[in-house]
């Protein structure tokens, strides 16, 4: 069974997305398109309504304010998430009672600008890995695990394939 479709809702915080990227909420809204369907045919659960999440584009001010409040990091990140439902919930649902409403992400401006310079690629392209890496997250993916993060980045490299985006992991060196 097919499963149904996703809904992103995307929040301009920080005014300076627009210029940085241009429609930021349509890149935005087509990565987490393309990292929804290709992860919702192995979900163990399958909706038949369309499930939801919410992407803040915001500032590293706000970035770090949040990574403060809830991880204990005064320091800011390119994304963050935050899944509506534990891993284990998540992986538990069955098919009459699948989460709709997944999560939010958010992500910074500055860091996601300095990061996409500092690889040499363009901005939209970095901005759509880090939509798709945070549907990831709020599906359940994780890399705290060498094995987990082998596992993301490849499915994340898979989607961005079908974007037309180069692997962003095939230029790093692996220890």
């Amino acid at each position: 069974m097919a499963a149904a479709g996703f809904d992103l809702e995307v929040l301009i915080e920080e005014p300076g997305w627009t210029a940085a990227v241009g429609d930021a909420p349509a890149l935005c809204q087509g990565a987490a398109a393309a990292a929804w369907a290709m992860v919702a045919p192995s979900l163990p659960w399958s909706p038949n309504e369309t499930a939801e999440a919410c992407l803040v584009l915001a500032s590293d001010e706000r970035v770090r304010a949040l990574n403060r409040e809830f991880r204990g990091r005064d320091e800011p990140t390119d994304v963050l998430s935050f899944p509506a439902f534990d891993t284990d919930v998540l992986a538990a649902a069955g098919a009459d009672t699948p989460p709709l409403l997944l999560g939010d992400i958010i992500i910074a401006l500055q860091t996601t600008l300095a990061d996409a310079k500092r690889d040499g690629k363009p901005a939209a392209d970095h901005l759509r890995h880090l939509v798709v890496h945070g549907i990831l997250h709020l599906l359940g993916h994780d890399h705290q695990q060498e094995d987990a993060a082998a596992d993301m980045e490849a499915l994340e490299a898979r989607i961005l394939a079908g974007l037309g985006i180069a692997d962003p992991y095939g230029a790093v060196d692996q220890p």
